[in-house]
């Protein structure tokens, strides 16, 4: 995959939080800026680590594959198979970063559980 600069950082970061280097993925990658958008923790950055820290700790099987990264202007979508154990289907999960100056100030993320039937024959990627 022949990815921007920006594509790289925002895949990048994601794969480290999934293999557990959170607090490092934060420290190479983000602002001091930086705010999301996740409705289960806290706006600030130290909120949502913790929560990535306990994930990670939780899972530490976890599998991240990236499907599409699509990028416009300073705002990148990383559209992504989590799966956080061996045998789990996974969710469909989609994370967009908006940038700055060449750090993430900003992220959105939203999932869907991937179903263990489907009518689609597409199926989700």
């Amino acid at each position: 995959m022949n990815m921007s600069s920006r594509k790289e950082k925002a895949v990048s970061f994601l794969q480290m939080v999934a293999a557990g280097d959170v607090r490092e993925a934060f420290v190479q990658f983000t602002s001091g800026e930086f705010l999301h958008h996740n409705p289960y923790f806290r706006g600030d950055a130290e909120s949502i680590i913790l929560g990535m820290e306990e994930n990670a700790h939780k899972n530490p099987e976890k599998m991240f594959e990236v499907k599409h990264a699509l990028e416009e202007g300073e705002r990148i979508a990383v559209h992504s198979h989590v799966r956080q154990h061996p045998g789990d289907i996974g969710a469909a999960v989609v994370h967009l970063f908006r940038f700055e100056g060449g750090r993430i100030v900003e992220m959105w993320d939203v999932g869907q559980p991937i179903p263990s039937e489907s009518p689609n024959e597409n199926g989700v990627f």
